[in-house]
C-alpha cells in the first residue's frame, strides 16, 4: 500500500488553463483542433469531478491509486500534445510575418488561411486518437471504482487520514536536550512587561518545521516554576488543523475555571470567558495553529482583552504567515538540535533499558543513525524508542540501511507528522514541492533558481496583473513560511536548503514522476517505472561518459535533465575555471532521444559545441550552458519558440548569439554575465517583449541605433549593463531606450571604452548620458570610461532616494563632481581615474544640503593625479558630512596636497566612532 497519494488536481487545473489559453490565443489553428480542445476540456472536466473523492480514497484503495497514477501520466502526455500544437501554430505565425518567397505570397492574401502541414497533421492524428482512447478509458474506470462526483467543495473525508494526536501541557521526558537557550528566551518574553500600549495581551509565536520540538518547548515553559508564579490563570489548548472557535474558546474557559459547560452558543461562551479572565494575568498556549484567517483570530481573542497587563498567549505553528498575523511581542524560531544534543536525546530512549557503556558496537551504529536525523528531535526520539528493545547489531544495522520512510507506520510517527504539512498544502504548491524531490540532500539553492525551473515545467501560469516570476516568488515564500525550506546556515543569506527528512518526504510524494540517477543505479529495480518519469537529476563527476547516461534511453518522456554540484560529493577539488569533463558524444547521442525536454542544464562542463539537434527540442523552456567553453550557439536555437530562460553566465569563449534570437518571443531571461568575448547583439532584441533579464546590451560600431530597441523591453528588472556606448552617435537613440520607464531595474552600469579615441565627441557623450536617465527606483549606478566634461543634472538628484552604491570610473575629462551629497541613501561611493579633476568644492556636497553623506559608510578616491584641493567643512561645525564613514581610501599622486583633508576626515571618523 502506498504511504502517500498522488495529487493530480493541480496539474489538471494547469492543463485546463493551457488549453483555454491556446484556444483564445488567436494563433493559426489546425483542422479539427478546436473540436479536439473542446472534447478534451469536457472529458477532463468530468474526470476532475471525481478527483476529490479519488485523492481521499487512494491511501486505502490500491486500484484508485493506480488509476490516479495512470491519469497523471495521461495528463502529462496531453499537455505535451497541446504544447506541440501551440508551438507549431506559433511557428506558422512568425513565418507569416517574415518576407516570403514569391510562391508563398498568394497564401498571405488569404485572410482565413489555416496552415495544413500534411506531415505534421499525419503525425498528430495517431497521437490524438491515442489520447482520446485513454481519456475515454479513464472516464469509464470512474464508475468501476465507485468514485463519487464532488464539484466545487471539499467533502468530509470518507477515509480517515492521519491526525496529529492531541497535545497536553504535561511532558514526560526525563531530560530535554539543547533547548536551554530557547526556554530562557521565551520565559524572559513571558515575564517581562507588555510592550503593547494599546492592548494588555502579548502574543509570542514559536515557529519551526514539523517535529522540531515546538510543543515540547511550550510544555517546558508552561510548567516552569517562574512562569507558574507569574500568572494567575493558565490554559493549554491543542488547536491542530481545525480552527473551531467555539471548541477552542470552550476549552480555554473550562481550563481556567476547572468546570464543565454545556453551552452551544459562541456568545455565551465568550461572555463567560471574558468574565473569568477580567483583571487576571493569564497565560494561554494555543498549540499547533494552522489557520490563516485574521478574522477568526480576531473573534477568538475578543475575551482576552480584559485580562490584566502582562497577560500572554503562546502560539506554536509551522507557518510563519500564521505567526506574523498573530504576533505582538516577538517571534521565536526553533532550530534543529546540535549533533551532540541529538545523540543525547536518541541515547536517552534507545539505551533506557541497557547500559550504554556495555554496548560500544550499538553506540557506533547509533551515531550513524543519528546522522540521518539531521537534528530533528522527533526523528531522534522515535528511532531511539524503536530500538530500545532491540539488542542485536543486525536489528540496528537494518534501521541504519533502511530509509526512515520504510519503517512501519505503527512504529514511526515521523512520516505522518511531516506528511500533515504536505496534506495541508494547496494543490499548486504540492506539485512544486514534489518537484523538489530531485534536489540533492544538503544542496543550497536560491529562490530565483527554483522559480525559473517551476516556470519551465509549467507549474506557474501568467496572471493578468502579475509576472510569472512574482507568482513563483509567492509560491517559494509560502513553502518557506511553512518550513518546507530553511535558510542556509552557512552564512549565505540568499541560499536555502531542505531538511533531509523533508527532502525524503518530497521523494515519497513524487513517486515515479521524479528520479535521481544515483538512486536508480543503486536500486536497479526502480527501472521498471522509469518510462513514466518526467523529471530527473544527477550528481556531476569529474569524468562522465555515455555509459553513465544509458538509463535515459528508457526515459523517453523526460522533461528535466538537471545535474547538480555538491562540493562534499565530489572526490576532488576543481580549481576555479576548470569544469567537469563530459564525453563529446553524450549531448549528440542524448538530445535526439529526449525530445520532450523542458529543462536542459549542461552548465559547468568542458563542452565546446552544442548539437544542432537542440533546435528540435520544441518544448524547451530552460537552457543553461553557463561556464562552458562554447564559442557559438547553433542557429537552430532560434527555433526554440517556447524558450523562457537562456543562461550563458561565464561563457568566456562565446563570441556571438544566434542571428534569429529575436524569434524567441517568450524569452524572459538572457544572462550573459562575464561572457567577455561576446562583442555584439543580434538584431531583433527589441522583439523580446517579455524579456526581464538582459545582463549586457552591447552597442557596436555602426549599430548605435540598435540601442533604441531597449525601448520595447518594458519589463526589464535586476541588473543591466550597457557597454560600447561610445558607438552611440545620435543621442536620440539613447532617449528611445526609455530607461526612465524601467521601474524594475536595480543596478545599472554604463560603459564607454576606456581607450581614448580622438574621434570621440565629449558633447555627444554628455547628451547620451543625459538621455539614459534611469527610473528613480535605481539602487546602484556605475559609470565607466565616460569622456564628457561634466555630468547631467540627474546624477546626484535627491529624488534617487534608493541609490545606495555609486561609482565613477575613468571619467577622464570631467572637471567637477556631481552633487552626490544630496543622495539620501548613499552608502558606498567609489571615484577613480578622474585625471583632470583639481578641486572638490561645495558642489560635491549639494546646494542647500544641510547634512550631506549622512549614511555614507565607504568612501574611496583613487588615481587623481591633478587633485589639489578638497573642501571638508573644517571651519563649519554645523555641517558634518561623512559621520558614518568606516572605510576610507584616498590615493593620489599629490598626496601632500590631500594629506590635511585626509587627516580631517580621520579625525571626524574617530570622534563619531
Amino acid at each position: 500500500m502506498p504511504i502517500e497519494g498522488i495529487f493530480v488536481s493541480g496539474f489538471v487545473n494547469l492543463l485546463f488553463g493551457k488549453m483555454t489559453s491556446f484556444a483564445s490565443s488567436k494563433l493559426p489553428t489546425f483542422e479539427g483542433i478546436d473540436t479536439q480542445l473542446t472534447n478534451w476540456t469536457n472529458m477532463l472536466s468530468q474526470i476532475e469531478a471525481f478527483l476529490i473523492d479519488a485523492e481521499e480514497k487512494q491511501l486505502t484503495d490500491r486500484a484508485v491509486n493506480l488509476w490516479l497514477d495512470d491519469l497523471q501520466d495521461l495528463a502529462y502526455d496531453l499537455d505535451d500534445l497541446v504544447d506541440e500544437f501551440a508551438t507549431e501554430a506559433l511557428q506558422h505565425k512568425l513565418k507569416a510575418k517574415q518576407p516570403q518567397a514569391s510562391s508563398s505570397k498568394v497564401w498571405n492574401l488569404i485572410p482565413n488561411f489555416k496552415p495544413r502541414d500534411v506531415l505534421f497533421n499525419f503525425k498528430m492524428k495517431s497521437k490524438i486518437e491515442e489520447i482520446n482512447t485513454r481519456l475515454h478509458n479513464s472516464f469509464e474506470q470512474c464508475s468501476k471504482l465507485n468514485l463519487v462526483k464532488i464539484v466545487g467543495t471539499t467533502p468530509t473525508p470518507t477515509t480517515k487520514t492521519w491526525q496529529r494526536p492531541d497535545s497536553t501541557s504535561l511532558f514526560d521526558e526525563p531530560h530535554i536536550y539543547g533547548r536551554e537557550y530557547d526556554q530562557r528566551k521565551i520565559i524572559e518574553l513571558l515575564v517581562r512587561g507588555d510592550e503593547s500600549s494599546h492592548n494588555n495581551i502579548g502574543v509570542i509565536p514559536i515557529v519551526g518545521m514539523g517535529g522540531i520540538g515546538k510543543t515540547t518547548l511550550a510544555q517546558m515553559v508552561y510548567n516552569d516554576e517562574t512562569v507558574q508564579k507569574h500568572f494567575d490563570l493558565k490554559a493549554w489548548v491543542c488547536v491542530s488543523d481545525e480552527f473551531n472557535i467555539m471548541r477552542i474558546t470552550k476549552a480555554i474557559l473550562e481550563s481556567v475555571t476547572s468546570q464543565t459547560f454545556s453551552f452551544n452558543n459562541l456568545d455565551q461562551v465568550q461572555v463567560q470567558l471574558k468574565q473569568a479572565l477580567a483583571g487576571k494575568k493569564f497565560l494561554i498556549v494555543l498549540d499547533d495553529v494552522w489557520n490563516k484567517k485574521y478574522s477568526d483570530w480576531n473573534v477568538l481573542k475578543k475575551p482576552f482583552n480584559d485580562g490584566a497587563q502582562g497577560s500572554k498567549v503562546v502560539v506554536t505553528t509551522r507557518d510563519r504567515e500564521v505567526a506574523g498575523m498573530m504576533t505582538t511581542v516577538e517571534l521565536h524560531e526553533v532550530n534543529i538540535l546540535s549533533k551532540e544534543d541529538c545523540w543525547s536525546l536518541f541515547a536517552q530512549h534507545a539505551f533506557a533499558n541497557t547500559c550504554i557503556d556495555a554496548n560500544p558496537k550499538l553506540v557506533s551504529i547509533g551515531k550513524e543513525i543519528v546522522e540521518k536525523c539531521k537534528g530533528l528531535p522527533l526523528a531522534a526520539r522515535t528511532l531511539g524508542g524503536l530500538l530500545r528493545s532491540k539488542v542485536r547489531d543486525e536489528e540496528w544495522i537494518n534501521v541504519l540501511r533502511s530509509k526512515i520512510w520504510d519503517l512501519p507506520h505503527t512504529k514511526s510517527d515521523i512520516l505522518p507528522a511531516l506528511r500533515l504539512s504536505y496534506h495541508d498544502l494547496p494543490s499548486h504548491l504540492k506539485q512544486c514541492f514534489a518537484y523538489c524531490s530531485i534536489i540533492p540532500n544538503d544542496y543550497e539553492f536560491e529562490e530565483e533558481e527554483l522559480v525559473l525551473l517551476w516556470m519551465a515545467e509549467g507549474f506557474i501560469q501568467q496572471q493578468r496583473d502579475k509576472q510569472m516570476e512574482d507568482v513563483g516568488g509567492e509560491y517559494f515564500r509560502e513553502l518557506l513560511s511553512r518550513s518546507f525550506f530553511q535558510p542556509s546556515r552557512t552564512g549565505k543569506s540568499s541560499k536555502f536548503v531542505m531538511h533531509d527528512l523533508i527532502n525524503d518526504l518530497a521523494q515519497v510524494v513524487a513517486r515515479e514522476t521524479c528520479f535521481r540517477l544515483e538512486d536508480i543505479l543503486k536500486y536497479p529495480e526502480q527501472c521498471k517505472t522509469i518510462k513514466k518519469a518526467r523529471h530527473s537529476s544527477y550528481m556531476r563527476e569529474q569524468y562522465e561518459g555515455m555509459k553513465k547516461f544509458e538509463i535515459f534511453n528508457k526515459a523517453m518522456h523526460l522533461r528535466t535533465f538537471l545535474p547538480f554540484n555538491l562540493p562534499s560529493f565530489l572526490p576532488f577539488n576543481l580549481p576555479y575555471g576548470v569544469n567537469c569533463h563530459l564525453a563529446s558524444n553524450v549531448p549528440f547521442n542524448l538530445l535526439p532521444k529526449l525530445r520532450r525536454l523542458r529543462v536542459l542544464n549542461m552548465s559547468s562542463y568542458d563542452i565546446i559545441e552544442v548539437p544542432n539537434s537542440v533546435g528540435d527540442l520544441k518544448h524547451l523552456r530552460y537552457l543553461n550552458l553557463s561556464n562552458t567553453n562554447i564559442e557559438e550557439l547553433p542557429e537552430s536555437l532560434g527555433s526554440l519558440y517556447n524558450l523562457q530562460t537562456l543562461m550563458l553566465r561565464g561563457c568566456r569563449q562565446l563570441k556571438k548569439l544566434p542571428t534569429d534570437l529575436g524569434n524567441l518571443i517568450d524569452l524572459r531571461h538572457l544572462d550573459t554575465t562575464n561572457a567577455h568575448s561576446l562583442k555584439e547583439m543580434p538584431l531583433g532584441i527589441g522583439k523580446l517583449a517579455s524579456l526581464q533579464t538582459l545582463s549586457n546590451f552591447i552597442v557596436t560600431k555602426d549599430n548605435g541605433h540598435w540601442l533604441r530597441e531597449l525601448g520595447n523591453l518594458i519589463y526589464l528588472r535586476g541588473k543591466l549593463c550597457l557597454s560600447g556606448l561610445q558607438n552611440v552617435v545620435v543621442p536620440l537613440d539613447a532617449r528611445e531606450a526609455n530607461l526612465n520607464d524601467k521601474k524594475g531595474l536595480d543596478v545599472l552600469s554604463m560603459e564607454w571604452s576606456v581607450n581614448s579615441d580622438d574621434s570621440r565627441d565629449g558633447r555627444v557623450e554628455t547628451k547620451v548620458l543625459d538621455m539614459l536617465q534611469p527610473h528613480k527606483n535605481l539602487k546602484e549606478l556605475h559609470i565607466e570610461g565616460y569622456l564628457g566634461i561634466g555630468f547631467p543634472n540627474w546624477i546626484g538628484d535627491p529624488l534617487f532616494s534608493n541609490m545606495a552604491d555609486l561609482s565613477l570610473d575613468n571619467c577622464g575629462n570631467c572637471v567637477s563632481l556631481p552633487p552626490l551629497g544630496q543622495l539620501p541613501s548613499l552608502k558606498k561611493l567609489y571615484i577613480k581615474g578622474m585625471s583632470v579633476l583639481k578641486h572638490v568644492d561645495h558642489e560635491f556636497y549639494g546646494q542647500g544640503s544641510a547634512k550631506p553623506f549622512q549614511l555614507l559608510e565607504t568612501l574611496s578616491f583613487k588615481d587623481m593625479p591633478e587633485w589639489e584641493y578638497w573642501y571638508t567643512f573644517e571651519d563649519d561645525k554645523e555641517v558634518e558630512p561623512f559621520t558614518h564613514v568606516s572605510e576610507l581610501s584616498i590615493r593620489s599622486q599629490r598626496s601632500s596636497t590631500i594629506h590635511s583633508c585626509q587627516v580631517s576626515l580621520h579625525n571626524k571618523m574617530s570622534q563619531t566612532s
